[in-house]
């Protein structure tokens, strides 16, 4: 097993990946660098290769693709993922790593957003896409996490081999930060400096789509990790809605003894009780909720033994 594996996700970056693969072994010369490619068609895998990393293919496009590819791959004791885009500074690359070996954290988030993201980043839309997330999930979750998108983290290798990868794409970062909340991990920020991306260097990340993906996966997780919030609230607004519209109803009745709207009344019957019913499946969903979290615990356990007896035989 590695001490530290850095993982680089990578897709037409043959502008900055040299240079990020030599940075990365400047900062860190004991960690194994691991450059996998997402079908590019420039030079990107020649010049990784021809600047020491070790690198790998995966064929399914989507950064979330690629990771479920090194997760499974790889063993280590540290994990640091880092864009190849150039974007990120190595200088906070040791701090990251000795959070996790060190301070026995899952997941250290590089928090762009409290240092030069805002100013540096020239895509306004992706400064508000990243504000609204921070809120959302922090807000949905109670969590305090600095910077839910970013690509720069270090995880530990319990929260690699628990962690199941479903997303395809950008919005695997969202999948990893409220996985890692939802099971009680520990988490810790480090803020790192961020650059825009060189002249000549396109991001992949569309504002648009891959934003109202990213938006679709907090709620899909918030459903299936809260699901009595999530359909608490739903029953919240059916109630609502329909006691809002069957209140003139009710004062004509008391009024003058008669019921002018029936069709309205029906349909307020039916929004509350499908209120009813979504309340109820939401304290169900819950107890499964539950049950899960206690079941990850187990893995969890197993995934320790499994770490403890690789480091055994590897003679630490």
């Amino acid at each position: 097993m590695e001490k530290i594996a850095v993982l680089i996700p990578c897709y037409n970056e043959e502008q900055t990946i040299a240079k990020v693969v030599d940075d990365v072994k400047a900062a860190l010369p004991e960690a194994v660098v691991y450059v996998y490619d997402n079908n590019s068609t420039d030079r990107t895998v020649e010049l990784a290769r021809d600047h020491g990393a070790v690198v790998r293919r995966e064929r399914k496009q989507g950064k979330g693709n690629v990771i479920r590819r090194m997760f499974r791959e790889i063993d280590a004791l540290c994990y640091l993922m880092i864009d190849g885009d150039d974007t990120y500074p190595l200088d906070c690359a040791r701090e990251m790593a000795d959070r996790v070996l060190e301070r026995g954290a899952d997941m250290v988030v590089g928090d762009r957003l409290s240092s030069t993201y805002f100013t540096e980043n020239k895509r306004p839309f992706h400064n508000f896409g990243n504000s609204l997330m921070r809120t959302g999930i922090n807000g949905l979750f109670h969590t305090d996490i600095k910077d839910i998108m970013t690509g720069y983290r270090a995880f530990s290798y319990e929260f690699v081999k628990t962690f199941p990868v479903f997303s395809k794409g950008f919005e695997i970062e969202t999948e990893m930060t409220i996985h890692a909340v939802n099971y009680n991990m520990q988490v810790e920020n480090v803020v790192v400096e961020y650059r825009d991306r060189p002249e000549g260097s396109q991001s992949k990340l569309n504002t648009y789509s891959d934003g109202l993906r990213v938006i679709r996966k907090m709620l899909q997780l918030y459903r299936n990790y809260r699901p009595a919030r999530f359909f608490g609230a739903v029953c919240l607004f059916l109630v609502a809605a329909a006691l809002l519209f069957m209140l003139p109803i009710f004062r004509e009745y008391f009024a003058t003894g008669l019921v002018p709207r029936f069709p309205t009344l029906i349909v307020c019957g039916f929004m509350v009780l499908a209120g009813i019913q979504s309340f109820f499946a939401g304290m169900i969903l819950e107890v499964l909720a539950a049950k899960d979290r206690r079941d990850f615990e187990y893995r969890l356990a197993r995934v320790c033994a499994e770490k403890r007896g690789a480091l055994d035989g590897d003679g630490r």
